[in-house]
């Protein structure tokens, strides 16, 4: 019997694939437990729908992606921090600051988790740092931290 999955299913598929499975298992298991539905001309045209709703989704997702990188491309988000003589920053600057730094001067909305720094800034100077906004799509941040009084 063929079945559409609902669901991933450990050692028999991912979400929207069509399997063959015996009768017994698809009719005891994976329709009652909801994981699958039969593979008929109904459910088939339904899944095909879906399919194609969810590649419309994530292309605007990626266009999204693509038009947000120019932006954060085009910005510099400037921090001004406290620090000492030698050009060492007192602490450190993170992805949190980071972030409140680009709402508040060019209102854009970068999630945190979303900026690669391997180690938080302890230093005055430019830093350009990548953006993953989108498996396909990586950004470049340029970030100046800045001696303030």
């Amino acid at each position: 019997m063929k079945i559409i999955l609902s669901e991933d299913v450990k050692k028999l598929g991912k979400r929207g694939e069509i399997v063959e499975v015996s009768d017994g298992y698809a009719k005891n298991y994976v329709i009652p437990q909801k994981l699958g539905v039969p593979a008929n001309e109904k459910n088939m045209n339904e899944w095909k729908n879906q399919k194609r709703r969810e590649d419309k989704l994530a292309a605007v997702r990626l266009e999204d992606a693509r038009a947000m990188a120019e932006q954060i491309g085009a910005v510099t988000v400037e921090i001004g921090m406290k620090g000492g003589t030698s050009g060492k920053v007192f602490g450190a600057v993170s992805t949190k600051e980071i972030a409140a730094a680009a709402k508040k001067q060019h209102d854009l909305d970068i999630d945190k988790k979303k900026i690669v720094l391997d180690e938080p800034i302890k230093a005055f100077g430019t830093v350009k740092l990548p953006v993953k906004l989108h498996p396909e799509v990586t950004a470049t941040l340029t970030v100046m931290v800045v001696q303030k009084d």
